[in-house]
């Protein structure tokens, strides 16, 4: 039987983002994928994902102060 990490409590939601979700990620935030922090394409909440470099994902955490918090990174090789 194997574990799967994404559906442990205590690990917040992670989606891939769509081509163009990402783009207007960019353009509401006026950055470049350079300026976002990084995730290893090898970490265990990425895994299930396909998640390839340059692809950004969506974490989302529970947050006692705005209900929930929204970050986002960019995949890496590394």
């Amino acid at each position: 039987m194997a574990f799967k990490v994404s559906e442990h409590s205590w690990v917040p939601q992670h989606k891939k983002l769509s081509k163009e979700e990402k783009e207007a990620l960019l353009e509401r935030y006026h950055i470049t994928v350079k300026e976002l922090p990084r995730i290893s394409r090898h970490d265990p909440a990425v895994q299930d994902l396909d998640a390839e470099p340059g692809n950004v994902i969506k974490i989302t955490r529970a947050s006692p102060t705005a209900g929930k918090a929204e970050y986002f990174r960019v995949v890496t090789r590394g």
